[in-house]
């Protein structure tokens, strides 16, 4: 799978006339090299990065702390070592693109990532260098997924799917919402996942606060309740989210519902190569609208190793432009129609994952029957 992202993204390289990228952000080290550095996400200060030729050529620099892991993750690409408390990475960085007969090439830089300081740093030590944005070249390259990667995200969205399915048949009325974040964790570790993201446990009255994880608050008769959770795999990573009603359900929820899983399925109807992201997200505002309930700015978004990636189906389909994308095959996109404020004292979620293929879409997170509002044991 890495070879063909590899040379994917070198032919890129070459085609838009750069000698070389130079990755500096955990998504793109992951994706070049099928792996994450455990703590370059959580110290931004303690770089991993790629440099990738447009021969196919890659050589890595990591910080002392992570050497080992590196090293025993990709034994046949050269690495390089930068010492965390007496050297400059980018001055490691400089001495590395000099070795290779770069120091006065035209080199792509994640602008997006790369903090200002680092980009003056290594700018005023590499002045012969030319430096340009890849941050598009790898957004682009990204959202066609290769086979590897497809069955990967298959694989994730199913752990996601499968844990949040059997932590709700799990607890019952008075069960804690730490008691269900305790069975959603287990069913996704136990399903091989390597870590997860954005757990979401918003019960009765929170189930209306978009992102909010548990608490010691117990779970009541008639209570709505939305569940999401990204499972992780090599850097990659898959959410999905469910709701589902404590015994009998409220007022209007099961008509809601209804009407959100008639969005989901006009939305994976619209879904195909050749169709627009912003019309669909139109399409989907006005189905929204027949029941009067708001809608957030985009139903649908890319997946990949970010918890979003563009395109959105969205007001627009790019982050801070108008711009419009034209869906292609094997994207794989999350769609979530949902109601935060239904006007009822609830909130209502459904997030899948979809992979677009030659004449419209495949549904991955195929585990929860989601045409029925999921019914969660209350006390007899």
């Amino acid at each position: 799978m890495r070879e063909e992202i590899r040379t994917k993204v070198a032919a890129e390289i070459k085609r838009r006339g750069l000698d070389a990228i130079v990755t500096t952000s955990p998504e793109n080290f992951a994706y070049l090299n099928g792996f994450t550095v455990p703590s370059q996400s959580l110290l931004r200060h303690r770089h991993a990065i790629s440099i990738l030729s447009a021969d196919g050529t890659l050589s890595l620099l990591v910080v002392d702390m992570e050497e080992a892991t590196v090293r025993g993750l990709a034994p046949n690409t050269p690495v390089a070592v930068w010492k965390e408390f007496s050297e400059s990475a980018m001055k490691r960085l400089t001495d590395e693109l000099r070795t290779r007969g770069l120091s006065k090439a035209r080199l792509g830089l994640e602008f997006k990532y790369l903090s200002a300081g680092d980009h003056l740093e290594l700018s005023e030590l590499c002045p012969s260098a030319t430096f340009e944005t890849c941050d598009e070249l790898l957004r682009d390259a990204r959202q066609i997924k290769t086979t590897g990667e497809i069955d990967l995200m298959r694989r994730l969205a199913r752990i996601s799917d499968t844990a949040i399915l059997r932590a709700m048949e799990s607890v019952r009325e008075g069960s804690s919402e730490f008691d269900f974040a305790s069975a959603l964790t287990t069913n996704v570790f136990s399903q091989g996942a390597e870590q997860f993201r954005l757990m979401i446990v918003a019960t009765g009255e929170r189930s209306q606060l978009p992102n909010v994880g548990p608490t010691s608050r117990r779970l009541q008769a008639q209570d709505v309740c939305r569940f999401e959770i990204f499972s992780l795999i090599s850097g990659y990573q898959v959410g999905v989210c469910r709701t589902a009603v404590v015994g009998t359900p409220p007022p209007h929820a099961e008509r809601i519902w209804a009407h959100l899983i008639d969005c989901k399925h006009m939305v994976m109807d619209l879904v195909k190569p050749g169709a627009s992201c912003i019309e669909i997200y139109q399409r989907f505002a006005a189905k929204l609208a027949e029941l009067d309930l708001p809608p957030i700015s985009f139903v649908g978004h890319g997946a990949g190793l970010s918890l979003h990636e563009e395109p959105y189906m969205g007001r627009t389909a790019v982050i801070g432009k108008q711009d419009d994308v034209i869906l292609q095959e094997n994207m794989v996109l999350g769609i979530e129609p949902l109601s935060y404020r239904a006007g009822y004292g609830f909130g209502m979620q459904n997030k899948d994952a979809i992979l677009i293929t030659a004449n419209g879409c495949e549904l991955l997170s195929d585990v929860t029957d989601t045409d029925r509002l999921f019914v969660i044991k209350a006390d007899d």
